[in-house]
């Protein structure tokens, strides 16, 4: 029996939105669970501080170890929208978010257990041989705090929406043209909002920090998010070509024009 041509584009259809959600749901994950690491980008490039004078003082490109994959949930947030729509979009963001919770009072959890002498022991010193603590050091490293798990989740929550928004916006505007221009321009303005919701829900509602350390660290993270968007518009490009030819053209265009419209 002859299985009919929509049949298989439907299936296709749901194997792409599944591969997705599981690349956008994944790296969000990763990003939250590795966020509590602060590396220098200058470091990392082997060139001397930049000493930005921002606010009032100088900073350097000090970043959370999350900015590695956050970059990838922007791109495959807009490869949703442009094939299924904000609805595709704000689904996968809110099961995002639960799951963002869920892995919070996870290790929050098990952050609070009791832990074994015998591990204790095992690992009671550094490779310098310096006294070690690793319950202590577990506990610091993944129990990052009420006031980050809830900025986390409204900032993550409030830049999908936004970027869904002004990424349909655009999109009407332009049509099937400037993939680019909705891309860039739908990060650029959301990451905006979420690059101070953050930090301003958890060190300053939550935290001690001041208005001026706010604006100061929130302008370095966005800076740095703007710079990314605008180095990986290409992927976007790639990975259309590669969808396209997966679902074949014509179907990838009906689709896309119908999330356009939704």
């Amino acid at each position: 029996m002859t299985i009919p041509n929509t049949t298989i584009q439907e299936a296709k259809r749901q194997r792409l939105f599944l591969l997705l959600c599981g690349i956008f749901l994944t790296n969000a994950l990763i990003a939250e669970i590795i966020g509590g690491k602060i590396f220098s980008v200058e470091s990392l490039l082997g060139i001397a501080p930049a000493q930005l004078l921002i606010g009032g003082q100088r900073l350097d490109f000090n970043m959370t170890a999350g900015v590695v994959n956050w970059p990838v949930v922007f791109i495959t947030s807009d490869i949703i929208n442009e094939y299924f729509g904000r609805k595709g979009v704000k689904r996968i963001s809110f099961l995002t978010a639960c799951f963002i919770a869920y892995t919070f009072i996870t290790i929050l959890v098990a952050t609070m257990l009791p832990p074994a002498q015998f591990w204790l022991d095992l690992n009671n010193t550094d490779k310098q041989g310096n006294v070690f603590n690793i319950n202590d050091a577990f506990s610091k490293i993944f129990n990052q705090g009420l006031g980050i798990m809830i900025g986390s989740i409204v900032a993550f929550l409030l830049g999908q929406l936004l970027d869904v928004v002004v990424f349909s916006w655009l999109r009407r505007k332009t049509g099937s043209r400037f993939i680019w221009l909705r891309a860039t321009g739908s990060t650029m303005f959301s990451q905006l909002v979420d690059s101070f919701v953050v930090i301003t829900i958890a060190f300053y509602v939550f935290g001690n920090w001041d208005l001026k350390q706010i604006f100061a660290v929130g302008t370095i993270n966005y800076l740095y998010k703007g710079v990314v968007a605008i180095l990986l518009t290409p992927l976007l490009y790639v990975a259309h070509y590669f969808i396209n030819n997966y679902l074949g053209k014509e179907f990838a265009e009906e689709l896309s024009h119908k999330a356009a419209h939704e």
